[in-house]
Order: structure tokens, then C-alpha cells, then sequence
């Protein structure tokens, strides 16, 4: 649970960015009107999957999938900043914030030139209260295994290989602070995949503030 080893790199090839997303959470999230790249070209449908898997393809969950890990990097970076973390909580906080940042970079490597630059956000009380802050990430840990799940039949043979490594991880997260938030750590015994659009509405859900 505790290993803070990185991710071995992996090369899917290189591609289109998707288009920028709109929402409430993003008005939130947002520091000084910045966007995020990847979120609302999936909103509106889960047509991905319908021409069967592709690099082209790979590439556009792969964007998806980037927001997310810049998102919970910034998350955790700027509850460490603000100093509230203690003990379990704060470890749990730095190993989260390694991987997620390794995650990220793994993605980029994939994307190359069509990676989008890394937003910044802002996530007022969530990271500044202890028990805002593990209601958000316990979210934010589910989510991340949702959306990985609900797009691995949507990949090719080397995006899913990719993926897999990611995922495993995030659901090490996901049990971790469940067991820290007195919460089950594995309540199902098999976990669903969520849709893009799922995926995007659950994060305007949590108006972060």
C-alpha cells in the first residue's frame, strides 16, 4: 500500500488533443481562467467505442484521462501546502501526490505533442479542512477508478497495457483513504466502469469551493 515507486513509461502514439471543457465545477476549480482540456468533448456522449478501438482513439481517452491525473496532483499538492494533513493522512497525501504526478507524466510521454499544458486550480475548502478534504480525495480516488474501468474495452491492446498500470494503482488510492475515512476499502466485490459523460457530471457534482 505504501510503495511510492513510479510508473514505467509507455508510448502510445501521438495524436489531436480533445477540446476544452465547460461546467460549474470548473468555475470553481479554476485559478485565474484557466481551462482544462479534455472533459467536455466526452459530456454530451460515449460514443467512444462505436469504430472499435484505435491509436486515435487511445489518444482521446488518454487526454480524458490526463485532466483527471493533473487534477488530483494539484488536488494533493495543495493540501500539503496548506499544512492541515496529519499523520496517516498526510503520508497517504504525499505517496497520492507522487503518483498521480508519475501518472500524469506517463500520459504526456503517450500524447506528445497533442498533451494539453498542465491547468492550474484552485480548490478552496477541500484542501484547507481535514474532513473536506477526505470526503473530496475518497471521491476523486473512486472516480478516477470508474473512469479507467468504463474505457478499457474502448482501448487497443498497448493504450489498455498502459491504462491497467494506472488503474491498479488508483485503486490501491481508492482503498487507502476509504480505510482512512472509516469507509470500506474494497465495498464490491468487482468494480463498474462510468462513461465519460458520468465521469464529468460526478465532478460538477463535487463543487469544490
Amino acid at each position: 500500500m505504501h510503495d511510492e515507486s513510479d510508473l514505467q513509461s509507455a508510448t502510445p502514439e501521438r495524436g489531436d488533443a480533445s477540446a476544452q471543457p465547460r461546467g460549474i465545477f470548473l468555475k470553481r476549480a479554476l485559478l485565474g481562467g484557466a481551462s482544462l482540456a479534455g472533459l467536455a468533448a466526452f459530456a454530451d456522449s460515449d460514443a467512444l467505442g462505436s469504430a472499435g478501438p484505435s491509436a486515435a482513439q487511445d489518444r482521446r481517452i488518454f487526454a480524458f484521462a490526463l485532466v483527471l491525473e493533473d487534477l488530483k496532483s494539484a488536488f494533493y499538492a495543495q493540501a500539503l501546502e496548506h499544512g492541515a494533513l496529519r499523520g496517516e493522512l498526510r503520508r497517504f497525501a504525499n505517496v497520492a501526490s507522487k503518483h498521480e504526478r508519475a501518472h500524469a507524466a506517463l500520459l504526456r510521454r503517450a500524447l506528445g505533442r497533442s498533451a494539453r499544458p498542465t491547468p492550474q486550480f484552485r480548490f478552496g475548502r477541500s484542501v484547507r479542512e481535514h474532513a473536506a478534504f477526505v470526503t473530496t480525495a475518497a471521491r476523486l480516488e473512486d472516480l478516477a477508478v470508474a473512469a479507467y474501468n468504463g474505457q478499457a474495452g474502448n482501448l487497443t491492446k498497448q493504450g489498455l497495457s498502459s491504462a491497467l498500470g494506472i488503474v491498479s494503482v488508483e485503486a490501491r488510492h481508492a482503498a487507502w483513504i476509504r480505510a482512512l475515512a472509516d469507509q470500506a476499502p474494497a465495498p464490491r466485490a468487482a468494480d463498474p466502469g462510468e462513461g465519460t459523460a458520468e465521469v464529468a457530471a460526478a465532478l460538477k457534482r463535487l463543487h469544490l469551493r
